[in-house]
């Protein structure tokens, strides 16, 4: 039997429905969104807005410029929708977005992270400034290239490792690693990973204010097929960001969505291995990034580093291996240690005598051929 990611029995119903919650509201433009790019005038008397770069359920995305910077570089403008009316929760929610806000503020500090430029609230949505980098997304690479063979896709890991290495040491969680949330500088080429879902958990704070329970880990933030079991039970862990990391893989291998993979029903894990043509070394590790079994999933990313190095290794050190074959004395002595085994130890000590009188005597007998060259 053969189940996909869409069946139901995989996908809890509080998930279901808060997808199609989320398909039902703040698909709109905005009329901020719209008078940012119709007005003409600066946004916060900084910021000219040039066009809007996408929209989704969690907010809607600016291409602008900073007109106060020398040169009026472009930047990224992000308007975040929050899921909450009431003054309290919308407060509770503001908090939550200026902590997380400076995390990213922090993490920015690497070049592999966009560097965040201003954060603010204004009308009662919350808005991000980060730098823009200028490049193609993994998943416009697929489109245009097609599939990418195995040495690419080994780069690809050892090029992004170090930036989630980075993010994990900083004690956050990404969340949503995915192919659009992965683009390539066309500047120098490195690979920058893009929309932290820690701030978009911090707009669905619980609208009742009086649930002082409410916590924003009680509604799910992620990708579809991306996401590994336990962050769809709304338990993330750094090992969740691993599995995306795989699954990444195997887009960049087939070209293919996560949703589009069958899914064993013993297992419950993709069933991917007919799709690639990769070395047994690389699909072991990629079997281990992917499982869905969270205790035999790699659990940090400096394991994933250290398997990556080996399997780069891995042909010089099968060249290294003795492939002498036996020789007819080495199978005689493997024949004798098998029959010692369930010898006594006197038994194999007098044995041992035997042989090296044995040797003793084949050492002393005189040659039958006379010397090897006449005297």
């Amino acid at each position: 039997m053969r189940l996909s990611f869409l069946d139901p029995r995989l996908v809890p119903v509080r998930f279901l429905w808060l997808m199609s919650e989320s398909n039902s509201q703040d698909r709109r433009d905005p009329r901020l969104s719209k008078k940012l790019c119709d007005s003409g005038q600066l946004f916060r008397d900084r910021y000219e807005v040039v066009r809007i770069l996408g929209r989704g359920g969690f907010g809607i995305t600016h291409l602008a410029r900073d007109r106060m910077l020398p040169g009026s570089p472009l930047c990224v403008i992000k308007q975040l929708f929050p899921k909450v009316s009431h003054p309290i929760a919308l407060e509770r929610a503001k908090q939550r977005f200026r902590r997380e806000a400076r995390i990213l503020g922090r993490l920015g500090s690497h070049s592999q992270l966009p560097m965040l430029l201003d954060y603010f609230t204004f009308k009662g949505e919350f808005f991000l400034v980060q730098e823009y980098v200028h490049g193609d997304t993994l998943s416009r690479e697929v489109r245009k290239k097609g599939a990418q063979k195995e040495p690419v896709v080994k780069q690809f890991l050892t090029e992004i490792l170090p930036a989630v290495r980075y993010i994990h040491s900083n004690r956050v969680i990404h969340r949503d690693i995915k192919p659009p949330n992965i683009i390539r500088c066309r500047d120098d080429n490195r690979l920058v990973l893009l929309d932290f879902g820690a701030v978009r958990e911090c707009l669905h704070y619980d609208d009742d204010p009086g649930d002082h329970a409410a916590s924003p880990t009680t509604h799910f933030v992620g990708t579809m097929g991306f996401a590994p079991p336990e962050q769809l039970a709304l338990r993330p862990t750094y090992s969740s960001d691993i599995y995306a990391l795989g699954v990444t893989c195997l887009y960049l291998l087939t070209g293919k969505s996560p949703l589009e993979f069958d899914i064993d029903p013993d297992t419950q894990t993709i069933a991917w291995q007919r799709s690639v043509n990769i070395s047994k070394p690389f699909e072991q590790l990629l079997a281990k990034m992917l499982t869905t079994d969270l205790s035999e999933r790699f659990k940090r990313i400096d394991e994933v580093q250290r398997t990556l190095q080996l399997d780069a290794h891995y042909s010089n050190l099968e060249l290294c291996l003795n492939r002498v074959p036996k020789t007819p004395e080495t199978t005689s002595q493997e024949n004798v240690i098998e029959l010692e085994q369930g010898q006594s130890p006197i038994q194999r000590q007098a044995a041992a005598i035997r042989r090296l009188r044995q040797r003793q005597h084949m050492k002393n007998r005189p040659s039958s051929t006379g010397p090897a060259f006449p005297l």
